[in-house]
């Protein structure tokens, strides 16, 4: 007789993001017959903070909200990580966050440690008043643990240009002269890199771009579906649209549309902006963000958030490739399944790489105080992610693993090369 609790606790772990990260950490570990002092080293943040900010609100009362920070790794540079506000941020998804980018800056070989952030709040029920003084008083309670040569943060979810300039400015003000490297993901305006808004997006089509190639599939005999509209989804099913992929779906939180002849995106997006909704989007059904998972495609590409794809549902899952472009939207218990079922897996900390790759190049950019253009980002985005992924294959082919194991194997290898070279200071 099953039993109720044990099955409750299975499904709680499994959709622990820092278990998932671990479980994917352990295998790929385990066949690098890493050396078990490395591991120990890799297997754990180097550092974790939690600050408490008082926040006067609006109303004249005093708010306390939580925050964290966790820097994971130091070993190829400065941790590098995005800050994300939410009711439900933990101290587990900051951490399974901020590993996840440490193997996502390695997988495409950028000179970054991982590092992520969060504040547990409703930014939907704060004033922009409200949301300013939270994200300075957030600051300065980190002014010792970030900067240009020691971590470098980034938007993330419910964060955004306004509150990296916010970022900017109070770090600027206590070191009495501005510092435009402290963050990524600012105004082009305040140093800010042209084509850093797109760039998750644009690199989530080019893998998927190399994808088709290593499939022999074209574009426009390709079906996609896109979980998701923000930066990440909209964005990416813009540029799939425009390179001659049929995107079939698309969603927005309430839920998603469904047309298989083909969306036309651009007027979708212009819809959403306009209603801030998908919703009555004319030409299209309406479908549960479920059961927009388990459409027939040949790319699915979730990029909404975590545990999407689980053990429950990952058999239904009907595409040829799965193209990753939010963090951890596929549990560790379904990639076997998926892997079964003959899923090319485009791993997150490859198709999502696409954004710390384009912050990396404005914090190159911050550095030396010259701009490229965008065409100039876009054409070195390119060759990053086209490189990045060929090594992910390639890796994958000469071990006989899947694209996720491989993925994380490159990234720990890397890693751990680096963190063996310079040694452990005792």
């Amino acid at each position: 007789m099953a039993n109720p609790m044990v099955d409750d606790a299975r499904e709680i772990k499994e959709v622990n993001p820092f278990e998932s990260m671990m479980s994917r950490f352990d295998r790929a570990a385990q066949l690098l017959n890493l050396d078990p002092d490395l591991y120990n080293v890799l297997r754990v943040p180097n550092r974790e903070i939690k600050v408490y900010i008082p926040v006067r609100m609006d109303s004249g009362r005093l708010e306390v909200f939580e925050g964290y920070r966790v820097q994971h790794n130091f070993a190829r540079g400065p941790a590098k990580g995005g800050i994300r506000y939410a009711p439900d941020v933990s101290l587990d998804e900051v951490r399974a966050l901020a590993a996840w980018m440490t193997w996502k800056c390695a997988v495409v070989n950028v000179p970054f440690g991982g590092g992520k952030g969060g504040i547990i709040c409703d930014p939907i029920q704060m004033s922009q008043g409200e949301l300013e003084r939270m994200t300075r008083r957030y600051t300065a309670e980190l002014i010792d643990f970030i900067g240009p040569e020691k971590d470098v943060p980034a938007p993330d979810m419910n964060t955004n240009e306004q509150t990296m300039a916010w970022i900017m400015d109070t770090y600027s003000m206590h070191a009495r002269h501005t510092v435009t490297g402290v963050v990524t993901g600012k105004p082009v305006q305040l140093g800010g890199s042209a084509g850093r808004r797109e760039a998750t997006g644009r690199g989530l089509l080019f893998c998927i771009n190399e994808a088709m190639k290593r499939l022999k599939m074209t574009p426009p005999q390709t079906r996609v579906v896109v979980q998701g509209s923000g930066n990440v989804g909209g964005i990416g099913a813009e540029l799939l649209h425009e390179s001659g992929y049929k995107v079939v779906a698309l969603s927005d939180i309430h839920g998603g549309i469904y047309n298989p002849d083909g969306l036309d995106i651009p007027e979708a997006m212009k819809h959403l902006r306009a209603t801030r909704s998908l919703e009555d989007f004319p030409g299209a059904e309406r479908v549960s963000n479920t059961d927009l998972l388990e459409i027939e495609c040949e790319v699915l590409a979730p990029c909404a958030t975590e545990n999407q794809i689980t053990s429950q549902n990952a058999n239904r899952i009907n595409c040829k490739v799965l193209a990753e472009g939010a963090n951890g939207p596929t549990t560790a218990a379904a990639d076997e399944i998926l892997h079964d079922n003959g899923v090319f897996v485009i791993p997150d900390i490859l198709a999502n790489a696409g954004g710390v790759t384009v912050s990396y190049f404005e914090w190159v950019q911050d550095r030396m105080g010259y701009f490229w253009r965008e065409a100039v980002v876009n054409e070195r985005l390119q060759e990053v992610m086209v490189a990045s992924f060929n090594d992910v294959a390639k890796y994958a082919d000469t071990h006989g693993v899947d694209t996720r194991t491989a993925a994380y194997m490159l990234a720990i290898d890397r890693v751990a090369y680096d963190t063996r070279m310079r040694g452990i200071y005792a």
